[in-house]
């Protein structure tokens, strides 16, 4: 692999990508850059596919929340393309088939633009189902319109269409790592569900039944009806609790942490503290096993519409039997009350579904939490090097690398294992009971933390513009 790399290296290092600041970005300017790349994102939402059929399926549709693309739409594929490609290149890492190391300069050039090419394959192997499949179907009317009738034109324009969205996503998300603040990946998702939720709580049009969506005027139309409040609210005031429990965890959680003393080597009285986190890993993870979960319903969808139910069948986007069925996501008392609502399958049946579920989301969170971290240069190798090039140290230790990295490894894999598995049947948790605005649990969960964690970057930098010296000291410049 390390021969394929070096001879592969000049074209890695020519991929398009968005040129990185040369000095010190000012904060307000980092704002301004994520606020306009936000605005961007919500105009690309609301920019249809040209050409595309108002029956088409979305093959996405229960895991749009965490793709953060906007169905129909020119960014239909949202970040999928990203986290599978990122999927791939942990596995790769982690299992010791990729030797790039990206401490320095080239390996990560190397590694940029190896994700930059897995990136552009699954914009296309995302993209090309979507036809190929009939799930997107092309518009008859604009065919006949334009192109002569011509049905296979129309979908190669839905296409090329997909792969523009799909790239543009990819260097938006470039922009704001690198100009602004936080990850455009997280910001997107932010942006999708925050407005799922407003949409949740305040929308006052029906739409399953004659009263309100929203929570608050579904609620007061239904007091001032005198109807029956449970057989409308019922769920509604599960999945109200459940996302206000939700947000309260995540915020206790977020700021419980283990905390290793240092000192400054040479300059005396100089202390600090390195945290690690309950959830050392960050939540990103999750995004990997869910997203892992939708490529393989993809599968399964496409291989239903050709024709092929070996693996199970659909009713539209939704597996109703067979092997998709067992591997798909719980998502809401929908999918498990049978008490409640006759859902076609044994109560074991379902029983074992969920055990599926929790089984899938609490491994693979604790193996992607493990790649993460080796990944994104959190392991213990890697901090003790940053620890020992900031001139620090843990007091009582010797000043030296391998003593720090051993002494690091009694904490950091152990957490995030323990972090990974907690995230995961968290998640479980929060799916089986709903939220508010139909996002997934792992949604709420999602946006919730990586919000706490975009408002201490933004505290962060804040206190860097009132020190400029603390930039040097951590490398922010």
């Amino acid at each position: 692999m390390g021969e394929l790399l070096d001879r592969l290296e000049p074209l890695l290092a020519k991929m398009p990508t968005v040129k990185a600041p040369e000095g010190h970005v000012h904060f307000k300017n980092k704002l301004m850059w994520t606020a306009g790349i936000l605005v961007l994102y919500f105009a690309l939402t609301n920019i249809p596919l040209f050409g595309l059929d108002p029956s088409s399926q979305d093959i996405f549709l229960y895991f749009r929340a965490l793709l953060a693309g906007a169905s129909g739409s020119l960014v239909a594929l949202g970040i999928g393309p990203i986290v599978t490609a990122s999927i791939v290149l942990q596995l790769l890492k982690g299992a010791d088939i990729l030797h790039i190391d990206t401490s320095d300069a080239r390996g990560q050039v190397m590694y940029m633009g190896l994700q930059k090419i897995l990136i552009i394959v699954m914009v296309i192997v995302e993209a090309a189902p979507n036809l190929i499949g009939g799930f997107m179907k092309p518009d008859p009317v604009i065919a006949n319109m334009f192109f002569g009738g011509n049905l296979f034109a129309v979908s190669l324009l839905i296409f090329i269409q997909l792969i523009i969205g799909g790239l543009l996503i990819v260097f938006l998300d470039e922009v704001v790592t690198k100009w602004g603040i936080g990850s455009g990946v997280g910001l997107f998702i932010i942006a999708g569900i925050s407005q799922a939720l407003i949409n949740g709580f305040l929308n006052w049009a029906p739409v399953n039944d004659l009263y309100p969506f929203g929570f608050f005027p579904r609620i007061v139309a239904v007091l001032a009806d005198g109807a029956n409040f449970l057989q409308y609210m019922g769920t509604e005031m599960l999945a109200f609790v459940s996302t206000i429990v939700i947000f309260l965890i995540i915020v206790y959680v977020e700021s419980t942490r283990i905390e290793i003393p240092l000192a400054h080597a040479q300059v005396r009285g100089a202390r600090a503290r390195f945290p690690v986190k309950l959830i050392y890993a960050s939540v990103l993870p999750m995004i990997l096993v869910r997203v892992l979960q939708a490529n393989i319903q993809m599968i399964g969808l496409f291989l239903n519409n050709i024709g092929i139910t070996i693996f199970g069948t659909y009713d539209g986007q939704t597996p109703v039997s067979g092997l998709m069925w067992y591997l798909a996501p719980v998502n809401g008392p929908q999918d498990w009350m049978w008490w409640i609502t006759d859902l076609g399958h044994a109560p074991w049946e379902i029983i074992l579904r969920l055990g599926i579920d929790v089984i899938f989301m609490v491994v693979g969170g604790a193996i992607f939490a493990l790649f993460w971290i080796k990944t994104a240069g959190l392991d213990s190798k890697d901090v003790a090097r940053q620890i020992q090039s900031s001139g620090m140290s843990i007091p009582g230790y010797r000043r030296n690398p391998q003593v720090l990295e051993k002494y690091l490894d009694r904490y950091i894999p152990r957490v995030t294992v323990i972090g990974g598995v907690f995230i995961g049947l968290l998640s479980v948790a929060a799916n089986l009971f709903g939220v508010i605005g139909a996002v997934s649990g792992t949604g709420l969960l999602l946006t919730v933390s990586i919000t706490y964690r975009l408002y201490e970057e933004i505290a962060s930098q804040q206190i860097m513009e009132m020190y400029p010296f603390m930039r040097t000291f951590f490398g922010k410049e």
